[in-house]
Formats: C-alpha cells, structure tokens, sequence
C-alpha cells in the first residue's frame, strides 16, 4: 500500500526543510500500523519539486522523511520525485513513475498495489500504473478531482479499511487534533456519497458533509 506524503500521511508544510516541523495527519500512525498488522508492505510516493527549487537540499529531504518514520514507523519504500513541473520526468505525478518504481522495489505488480493521497494527481498516478487509488480529500482537493476519483474515503483510516476490504475501526478515545485542522475530515458536499467510504468509527448511512 503506497501513501502521498504531505496533505495525506503528514500535514503539508510547502517546501518544508525543517524535521522539528514534521506533524502526522491524525490518526495516520494507527492507519498504517493497521496495514502492517495486515502483513502488506506500505510505502511512501511524493513530489519534492522543492529539491529542483532549491529551497530543499538533497541532505534536508532525507532528515524529513527519517523523521516521518519516527513518528509513524517505517516504510519499506520511498519513491520520491525531486524534479520540477517543467524537468519533463516520468516520475513525477500524476505520470505513472512513483508507482512503477515503488512496486518494483517491493517486488510486485503494480496493478496489485493501492495508492492513497489527497489531492488529483495522487489516483491518476495510480491509474497511469494500472494500480488502485483511493482519494482521501483536505479542504485543497479540488471538486473535479473528487468528482474524477473512482474511490473516495472520508479519512485515511477509511481508506486504509476500503483498501483492506474491512469494516473501519472506530477512532481511539480521547483523540487529540491540532488546533490548525478542523475537527472533522468530512468530505466535501460535492463528493457522490455512493462512492465514499465512511469515517473511521461512523455508521454507512452518515450523511456526507464537509
């Protein structure tokens, strides 16, 4: 199972050097333990146009994610993309490239692999690999990606449930947020509710709402 890094698995800090800055999405750390449990690989895919910019050092990008992976855990891949928009690579998403290496390294299909992110480019990626993608929507996707995903889950705890073909565990009590999130991950109004996997610890008729 590959995850986006920054607006899925971590809160998106653009171009972030900075480890001490690094803050999981919450509930992210049960979510993939919850993969691990399940005995299915996990890895990470993401754009870092930042290295290109040169406002992320090559050495800097390494700190961040090793700190990613004390906060969450280990990940028995990374494929990440340095290149810029206009470097005209065949890694960066939504080209099919993250997702190719990142099953390669694993030693699989990509067609068996699910990929799980927050905004468009994150399940076209997928798609263009022949893989699965589940769109986990933050309040920067835009309503044409929503409209566009062929999955789409409430939280990542949802999508990691949709992913395993499992009920959703309910959240652990006393769940604390950061005060710069909003409460709740509801989906956007505009997300088609046959296609939505509920939140974590919500019941299936939960009406769909932002």
């Amino acid at each position: 199972m590959l995850f986006d890094r920054d607006g899925t698995i971590i809160y998106d800090i653009p171009y972030n050097n900075r480890p001490e800055l690094v803050e999981p999405v919450s509930g992210s750390r049960a979510a993939i333990d919850r993969v691990r449990r399940a005995g299915v690989p996990v890895g990470v895919v993401t754009n870092q146009s930042g290295v290109a910019r040169g406002l992320i050092g090559a050495e800097e990008l390494e700190r961040v994610n090793a700190r990613v992976e004390e906060l969450l855990g280990p990940f028995d891949v990374w494929a990440v993309c340095p290149h810029g928009e206009t470097d005209g690579c065949a890694c960066r998403k939504p080209a099919p490239g993250l997702v190719l290496r990142a099953a390669e390294a694993l030693g699989v299909d990509a067609r068996d692999c699910v990929v799980i992110g927050d905004i468009g480019r994150d399940v076209e990626a997928a798609r263009a690999a022949g893989a699965r993608g589940i769109l986990v929507p933050t309040e920067v996707t835009l309503p044409g990606e929503v409209a566009a995903a062929g999955e789409v889950a409430a939280d990542l705890a949802a999508a990691v449930a949709l992913a395993l073909g499992e009920a959703p565990e309910s959240d652990p009590p006393g769940r604390d947020l950061p005060e710069h999130t909003p409460s709740e991950r509801g989906l956007p109004e505009h997300a088609p509710a046959s296609r939505v996997a509920p939140a974590a610890g919500t019941l299936l008729a939960r009406k769909v709402t932002r």
